[in-house]
């Protein structure tokens, strides 16, 4: 009897740890807006959500020359552009080409939600009141645009400027509903 007890409980010790090293599995969602997990040899990995390749894409955008109406990275392009672009390559997602109809499209967020690829809006035109100027977090306080003055760069919320002319932080949808 304790015979087969001790060869059930090798086969089971045998069992537990051959299988992670045969399979991989995978859980995720094409179009998740969440980070997805790959479980790889009994480890999980987190892989990079669909926000967090916006912010990284809008990255490789950095260094690109300003010009209004422009959205090509590597030429020429504006901030609205640059936004309606990044986020139809990577998230499949057709944009407003204006940053206050891109501000409209999106859900308004509190300090505390914001993640990479979320929008951040300004008003630093002549009307205080109305967005003319919009950028993609990379962190709690970073984020790329598209600078009239020195094209695409990377700035910090914590400026007096950004802080002055903030308006809102907003979240592109990316439920089906948002992709047609």
């Amino acid at each position: 009897m304790w015979r087969n007890k001790y060869l059930l409980a090798i086969l089971l010790c045998m069992v537990i740890l051959i299988l992670p090293g045969c399979k991989s599995s995978k859980r995720s969602h094409k179009d998740n807006p969440v980070a997805e997990e790959t479980i790889i040899h009994g480890k999980i990995e987190k892989e990079p959500s669909v926000r967090e390749k916006v912010a990284v894409e809008a990255q490789t955008w950095l260094g690109t020359p300003y010009a209004y109406g422009g959205s090509d990275k590597g030429r020429k392009t504006d901030c609205s552009g640059l936004v309606m672009v990044v986020y139809e390559q990577i998230a499949n997602v057709k944009m407003p080409r204006n940053s206050a109809k891109q501000a409209e499209f999106c859900i308004t967020l509190k300090e505390t939600e914001v993640e990479p690829g979320d929008l951040v809006f300004f008003a630093t035109g002549k009307d205080r009141n109305q967005i003319s100027h919009v950028g993609v977090m990379i962190d709690a306080k970073r984020f790329v645009h598209a600078s009239s003055s020195k094209g695409v760069i990377l700035s910090d919320m914590n400026t007096p400027y950004y802080i002055r002319n903030f308006k809102k932080y907003g979240r592109v949808p990316l439920g089906s509903a948002a992709m047609k």
